[in-house]
């Protein structure tokens, strides 16, 4: 997702890990849909007991859980029979339809527009992008699924984008030899000067390798490349496509 973002221009704010607890998602979801604008949960939305996200959302917000028809009825017509439960019948209750069927149990708002509460990216997929709030979009965890289904939301958020043509985030790689504490007065310098047009510089250490990193970053390329000589020249380094590409491993004495 992280380079899903950099590629949209998304600037990712944060990232967290938490557990299958209500009360933790109910707390995170509703303070990470306040504080930001596009919000995307992972996982927790299975046919099993400990599957609670779609209920923990609708309670941060005090929504119902609502049978939504259009996913039930493509949950119908796009899922596979499984050799594991040969006699399953959609017209028939059971624990396994019940099962199922929490899947397409979604966090309504009755008052706002239900079309915009569920996106369906995938014509071959039955598995629903669940929004809430307008902000928070719910997705499973299976990394397949999760991949297909974000790249599948860039349609429904490109209007939202600083760059709504999607050129994304620029970001030139330099290696240098010279250790961090070498070149930090000058990075420190180079950073303040470029900050006024949104440039980020970064310096990485990279433990055991001969040479380390330092990163520049933003969305105008050209005022980029303009820094570039002056880089090099101050942590007397050379440019490289991808961190790492010169690696040789560092050698101590002994």
């Amino acid at each position: 997702m992280a380079k899903w973002c950099f590629s949209l221009g998304i600037n990712l704010k944060r990232v967290e890990v938490i557990e299958d607890d209500e009360d933790e998602i109910v707390e995170a979801v509703r303070r990470m849909s306040d504080r930001y604008d596009f919000v995307v949960t992972s996982g927790g939305i299975g046919p099993t007991h400990d599957d609670i996200t779609y209920q923990s959302i609708a309670k941060a917000f005090d929504l119902k859980l609502i049978l939504h028809e259009g996913a039930y009825a493509r949950m119908k017509k796009l899922s596979k029979p499984r050799k594991s439960e040969p006699n399953f019948s959609w017209d028939v209750d059971s624990p396994a339809k019940t099962a199922r069927l929490r899947m397409v149990r979604l966090p309504i708002d009755e008052s706002r527009d239900l079309a915009k509460q569920a996106l369906f990216p995938r014509d071959d997929l039955w598995v629903p992008i669940s929004v809430v709030n307008g902000n928070i979009h719910i997705l499973p965890g299976v990394p397949r699924l999760f991949e297909s289904l974000l790249e599948g939301v860039k349609p429904f958020i490109v209007d939202r984008l600083v760059d709504p043509e999607g050129k994304g985030i620029c970001r030139i790689i330099i290696s240098t030899p010279l250790p961090e504490s070498s070149v930090a007065d000058y990075l420190t310098d180079l950073a303040a000067r470029v900050a006024p047009q949104g440039v980020k510089v970064g310096s990485y250490p990279r433990w055991g390798k001969k040479n380390n990193t330092v990163t520049l970053v933003g969305r105008d390329m050209k005022y980029l490349e303009s820094f570039v000589p002056e880089v090099i020249q101050n942590v007397k380094g050379k440019r490289v496509q991808t961190e790492g590409e010169d690696d040789e491993a560092e050698v101590k004495a002994t």
